[in-house]
Parts: C-alpha cells; structure tokens; sequence
C-alpha cells in the first residue's frame, strides 16, 4: 500500500485530492497550516484505515522537515507527495504596483514565494531523497496555476511563484527519473474552493464564470482527478507535462 503527503489539504483541492487518493487504496498524510479542525474534516471523510494529519508552516525548512518525518511515521512511507499548499491571490495578499508601498510589496511578494515556490521546493527534496534512500519509485505532482501563463497583475509574485514552480518540478523531472521518480504539474485555472464561494457569489461571478466557454468554473474534484491520474503507477511517462486545467479559459502555445 502506497503513502500520500498531500499539503494543504485542510480544504478546497487538498481535502478533494487526499479523498481520492484514500478511494484508490492509499494511506494519506493529510496536512494543514493552521486549521487543524479542517484537517480532522478531511481526516474523517477519508476511506479506509491508517491516516493521520500532520500540521505547520512549510516556508520554514524545519518545519517542512519535521512534516515530512511525521509523515513518514504516521503513513509508514510517502511514495506520493502533492504540493497544494499555497497562498492565493485575495485582498490580504495581492500587491498591485501601481498601488501598494514598498514594504507592503516586500512583505507580500517574499511570504508568497517561500510558501509557492521555496516550500514545495524543500519538501520535493526531502521527500526524493527518501525515496532514493530507499530505493523505490514514486511521484511529485506540483499544483501551479493558469497564472503562470497569462499573469496576475494584482499578485505578480503568484504568476512568479507558479511558473517558478512549474520549471522546477520540469528540472525535478529530468532529474530525478534515473531514481524512477515521476514529476508533473497541473495549472488550473479559477476553481470554485470553499474560500472563492464569496467572491463567486458577489458581482464579479458571472465574468468569472464567463472566462471559459463552458460558462463555469472548475471545481476541486477534477483537479484532483488529474491529480490521481498524474499519480497512478501506470502514467510514469507522464513525468515532467504541465496540465492545463482550465476549462479553455486560456490557450497556450
């Protein structure tokens, strides 16, 4: 049986992934930041036995350490690790140029990179050198963002953060294949989580929802479906796509 650490899974994709991830059989290390309670919420809706939740702050190096020593205790072993844990763009967190000062730019541009980029970046390499230690194949998939691609000129850090997120889990790819580790990345575009039912809700919901040609915005459940192919045993060829999710709301070439 296979062990999952999926981060940020107190809610939103995470709590979707960690549930789909238990439906296939496998033991999963549910994380949290700060909402512990949430975490028990996913914890309970989890199918089988063997779960447990592990909590704290990935952008410090420690902690990111412990989680996954936690982790490794709790579940017996991470084969999988899902790095869904982030901070989006919102009120509290954007910093627009043409409006924010400069310590208000420091402040919020650097707590977005070390949690976006730094902290997935940290546990990757622990979690790989797990693996290699033991000699077992496993798989990475990043959770970045259509923002990579198109911007976010409310937050340009995030944009930053993403598609710094997305080169690094390609270079993780070539890396780390000789080891029989897979790494991949999906990009969703706007998905309809517990914390956006607000903003969906209020006056700008219908132009959000107008982005794609489907009239709709995506939801947890099929992120995470991409998440559980991505991370299936069979689709190690896989290692190394970005996958767009985005309900062709933007087109790449």
């Amino acid at each position: 049986m296979r062990g999952a650490l999926v981060t940020g899974a107190s809610s939103g994709i995470g709590r979707a992934t960690a549930i789909a991830l238990s439906a296939r059989g496998e033991r999963v290390a549910v994380h949290y930041g700060s909402r512990r309670e949430e975490a028990e919420r996913t914890l309970a809706a989890l199918h089988g036995e063997g779960h447990v939740v592990v909590g704290g702050d990935l952008s410090d190096p420690g902690t990111a350490r412990r989680v996954v020593e936690e982790a490794e205790a709790g579940i017996g072993q991470i084969d999988v690790l899902v790095n869904n844990a982030g901070i989006a763009p919102g009120p509290a967190t954007d910093h627009r140029v043409d409006e924010v000062d400069f310590a208000t730019w420091q402040q919020r541009l650097t707590r977005m990179i070390d949690v976006d980029l730094t902290a997935p970046a940290n546990l990757t390499y622990l979690v790989a050198r797990s693996l290699i230690a033991r000699g077992a194949p496993g798989v990475i998939v990043n959770v970045g963002s259509r923002g990579a691609f198109r911007g976010e000129p409310g937050a340009p850090a995030y944009a930053a953060a993403k598609a710094g997120l997305h080169a690094f889990g390609q270079s993780m790819a070539v890396a780390l294949a000789p080891h029989g580790i897979a790494v991949a990345s999906v990009a969703p575009g706007f998905v309809a989580t517990e914390r956006q039912q607000e903003k969906l809700a209020g006056p700008h919901g219908e132009a959000l929802r107008a982005q794609s040609p489907f009239g709709r915005v995506g939801t947890a459940e099929e992120v995470a479906a991409a998440i559980l192919y991505l991370t299936a045993t069979e689709t190690q060829w896989a290692s190394g796509t970005i996958l767009d999710l985005n309900g062709a709301s933007h087109l790449r070439t």
